[in-house]
């Protein structure tokens, strides 16, 4: 276990990434009132779109295409207690428990994101209805685990974001050596589920998935409950050792009974050029990463499949969530994306500070059509802490 622990300290210490520069639209947020819970959810309604200047100041390379969407993306990341461990066990200095400032972390405060100023912080599904809305939260809550960490209403766009410990990119301050869990420490990722009360679009039928780029959300958690999937839409698939599941909002998920830093794992994506789309992740700072394994076997036993062949994995940092690229079965198979999958989400830090005042997102897509939206790392701290003050006020309010 020790040696277990020296490993990761050291993989997260010697990690090195590059980054990737975004852009954003000026817009006003308003901080949702209501709970998960359906008695008190309200959908409020704004007129207020608050445009405003368009700032360009991208830099992108590879073969992905670059657009601009609505401002009412921003999330977690996932994170486990890597360098901090460490003073535990002896064999680091105080140092590197001290605070990090702003000027030696790009994205941050946590030691595992001090060399990168982009982050994957989680995804962005879309849902077409309220009950669907609820049905997914609740999928989400009873069948795996998940918390509400924050919520929020944006003119007609109602969000709430589900994880398993805090998003905020810095250690918690009720965080203690070697007392508290990793599920207490900062930087974990998160699902938001985003209901669009104006939008018209049927992105899942509950029985078709849509789009063809999208293979799985994985997850590594301690334990699922499959009646409570089903009970909340979820489409069963499979379940010998391990669960394949079609979310209430279309999502493939595939769930492992075992222990990971972050329990939201990867997201894996079909792609017809592993090479290409692996060339296009990592000019945006995401780079290779060894394959993360939730059960100490590491593949080999009935619970949890080896990496697939062929397959590349990649992330933002060792600990972190991450992307598994898999390979067509046909080489130049055509992939169309799934309507309910809204976007990857980046939280990066920009050189140019004036564009942290914006609240549009830059959109870019990768060689699969997979939508990649950059959220800037102040406004995404600012979100971040108003929206879970928010739902810890109203879940304190329903107990």
């Amino acid at each position: 276990m020790m040696r277990k622990v020296l490993s990761i300290i050291l993989s997260s210490l010697t990690w090195n990434s590059r980054y990737v520069l975004s852009f954003t639209k000026e817009s006003s947020l308003s901080i949702l009132k209501p709970s998960h819970y359906r008695q008190s959810m309200e959908l409020h309604r704004s007129s207020n779109d608050g445009n405003s200047f368009f700032r360009y100041i991208a830099c992108m390379s590879g073969s992905g295409r670059c657009s601009y969407d609505s401002p009412e993306e921003f999330v977690d990341r996932r994170t486990a207690t890597t360098g901090l461990v460490s003073a535990f066990m002896g064999i680091c200095s105080a140092s590197l428990l001290r605070p990090i400032t702003s000027s030696e972390a790009a994205v941050g405060t946590l030691p595992e994101f001090s060399d990168t100023n982009a982050v994957i912080q989680g995804v962005t599904v879309n849902v077409a209805d309220s009950t669907q809305f609820y049905n997914m939260v609740d999928f989400l809550r009873e069948g795996f685990g998940f918390k509400v960490l924050r919520q929020s209403v944006t003119g007609s766009v109602s969000s709430v974001w589900l994880g398993f410990g805090p998003e905020q990119m810095s250690v918690p301050s009720d965080f203690v050596i070697p007392v508290s869990s990793f599920g207490t420490y900062g930087g974990h990722a998160s699902i938001e589920v985003r209901f669009d009360a104006k939008a018209t679009e049927t992105f899942y039928d509950g029985v078709k998935v849509e789009g063809t780029n999208i293979a799985y959300l994985q997850v590594g958690v301690p334990g699922y409950r499959i009646s409570q999937m089903m009970k909340y839409g979820g489409n069963v698939k499979d379940a010998f050792g391990l669960v394949n599941v079609i979310s209430p909002a279309g999502i493939p998920f595939r769930s492992i009974v075992g222990i990971s830093p972050d329990p939201i794992m990867f997201i894996a994506i079909y792609t017809s050029n592993v090479a290409e789309s692996c060339a296009f992740y990592e000019s945006l700072g995401i780079m290779k990463q060894q394959y993360p394994y939730a059960r100490l076997g590491s593949g080999t036993g009935q619970f949890e499949p080896p990496q697939p062949k062929g397959s590349i994995y990649l992330s933002t940092s060792p600990n972190s969530m991450g992307i598994l690229l898999l390979p067509t079965e046909k080489k130049k198979a055509r992939l169309t994306p799934n309507p309910a999958f809204n976007a990857l989400r980046v939280v990066y830090n920009p050189s140019d500070q004036s564009d942290t005042q914006s609240t549009q997102n830059l959109q870019v897509t990768d060689p699969s059509s997979i939508n990649i939206s950059f959220v800037p790392y102040s406004r995404f701290e600012a979100e971040e802490r108003i929206g879970s003050e928010a739902a810890q006020k109203e879940q304190a309010q329903n107990l």
